[in-house]
């Protein structure tokens, strides 16, 4: 058997450097593979993980095979945070996968980093996912089962034990004693419920598959000398590739020295998520052939038909407020200009303020232009309220710093269900739009007037037909059926998994 090794980093749990109840919508991850013989896949994939750190700056990590063997090098931290050039020059090889890593299942830890790595009857698996699974412990049941009949020594030490549904998918792909990986893949994805862009290699062959629904984007893209699929074409851009397609839903595709293979899975039925648009993608990726950018500036004018107000000026939140905020102000008229000021290197830090630091008004992130503000009626246009907190810490901000009226316009409807495809919301009873009507959200976060857009207002921004979309986090309409919600959950596998079953997931 072809040896296959990987390396390990420190442990640890990154928290943010303010308040963790203080956050908005956080994607689950981003993820990029690479297959381009003597081309230096390792560099290739660092900086096509950097192109898409933006959706997810928990942990991040490369798999690399030269053809004999995977080595997998992964840790907790931003990709410039794991990876430096002496690190990068070890990964040598043909083919390579990447992950940076938002947890929506398995705990915030280094054994839940992807990609995940498992052995195989004849070589070695390495995978990474964008996505989240609903049929988790279905899954999990299915891989304990035919642990006892795998021939491999899966007795391992149980802090090592990954909690996560992409360990879960992995095993099952490893697991093809009779069959090929890509016959084996193909009969695990059709099981498979859920949300999921994986990317996964074994040692000669790069493989990429997008769910039936196509709730995460997936795009193909075209090397001089290889191909590349990515969780968004911003990270085409990045490496220097062409972008070829979108990776349709329910299609599995196959690149190695025979070229590139597509196979169907499962049929598709679109259901690419809203909020995709509305946040969580680059501005300068398109999805179905809509322009992010584009859509985020056309909710912006839709704020302005539905929301119209008396002001002196539009300022966004940045930057995911600023495509938004440059359309309202368009179609208004009202001037468009800059109050509040970011702090780009805040990210994600080991060190979470104090009690007393909180109470003293710590700002890591934001901070007030008073001589913009001062005396201004203002229009702030932001991409969604979650719990309330920011906006309510935001609005306290700029009166402080002299604003004469606050109004708040939101680019996206009340949030009132939670996501379980992907992105990490609160829970229901932490949403405030689930407990309260508009006008007292108004109230709770101080401001003047509060709008959100439409739903349809919404939808027809991103230029695509309302069936074609998921808005449950809007709706509480999930397009992919969910179980008893007994089975769901980010801490599934912690609480419910036996000593017994956990090995089960891990490699040895």
């Amino acid at each position: 058997m072809p040896q296959s090794s990987r390396v390990r980093g420190g442990d640890g749990r990154l928290t943010d450097a303010v308040d963790p109840h203080d956050r908005g919508p956080q994607d689950a991850c981003g993820v990029f593979g690479v297959w381009a013989p003597g081309e230096d896949v390792a560099n290739l994939t660092y900086f096509g993980l950097y192109a898409l750190q933006h959706r997810g700056q928990e942990a991040a990590g490369i798999a690399v095979s030269n053809g004999r063997q995977i080595l997998v090098y992964k840790d907790m931290g931003l990709v410039s945070q794991v990876f430096d050039e002496s690190t990068l020059a070890s990964l040598k090889g043909h083919v390579a996968i990447g992950h940076a890593r938002y947890s929506t299942t398995g705990a915030s830890t280094w054994h839940n980093a992807q990609p995940t790595f498992h052995p195989t009857q004849d070589g070695s698996i390495a995978l990474a996912h964008n996505g989240n699974l609903i049929n988790t412990a279905e899954l999990a049941e299915m891989a304990e089962v035919e642990a006892f009949e795998d021939e491999l020594d899966l007795h391992v030490r149980m802090d090592d034990a990954p909690t996560n549904d992409t360990a879960i998918v992995t095993a099952l792909m490893a697991r093809h004693p009779d069959t090929s990986l890509e016959e084996r893949a193909a009969e695990v994805l059709a099981k498979v419920r859920g949300a999921f862009s994986f990317v996964w290699m074994n040692e000669d062959t790069l493989f990429a598959a997008r769910d039936p629904q196509g709730v995460r984007p997936l795009v193909l893209g075209r090397l001089d000398r290889g191909w590349v699929v990515a969780s968004e074409d911003a990270a085409l851009a990045t490496i220097g590739a062409s972008v070829v397609r979108e990776v349709e839903p329910g299609e599995m595709l196959v690149i190695n020295e025979n070229g590139l293979v597509s196979r169907r899975f499962a049929e598709a039925d679109r259901k690419g998520c809203v909020f995709e648009y509305v946040y969580l993608a680059r501005p300068d990726a398109r999805i179905a052939g809509r322009s992010v950018h584009e859509a985020r500036v056309e909710m912006g004018r839709q704020l302005a038909r539905e929301f119209p107000v008396d002001a002196d000026m539009v300022m966004p939140v940045p930057e995911s407020g600023t495509p938004a905020a440059t359309g309202y102000a368009e179609e208004s008229g009202i001037p468009f200009g800059i109050g509040f000021v970011k702090n780009s290197y805040v990210g994600r830090t080991f060190i979470q303020p104090s009690q007393t630091l909180r109470q003293l008004g710590i700002r890591l992130k934001l901070n007030a232009l008073e001589h913009m503000i001062r005396g201004k009626r203002l229009v702030v246009v932001d991409d969604s309220i979650v719990r309330g907190n920011t906006q309510r810490a935001q609005v306290r901000m700029l009166r402080e710093a002299g604003a004469a009226e606050v109004h708040v316009r939101i680019s996206s409807p009340p949030v009132k269900w939670p996501c379980f495809y992907g992105i990490d919301f609160a829970t229901r009873a932490e949403l405030i739009a689930n407990g309260l009507a508009i006008e007292e959200i108004r109230a709770s976060i101080g401001a003047d007037s509060l709008g959100y857009i439409s739903l349809d207002g919404m939808v027809d921004a991103t230029g695509q037909a309302t069936e074609r979309l998921c808005t449950a986090c809007f709706t509480g309409e999930y397009p992919i059926p969910l179980p008893d919600e007994s089975r769901l959950g980010k801490h599934l596998l912690e609480s419910t998994l036996t000593a017994a079953q956990l090995p089960v997931l891990n490699n040895p």
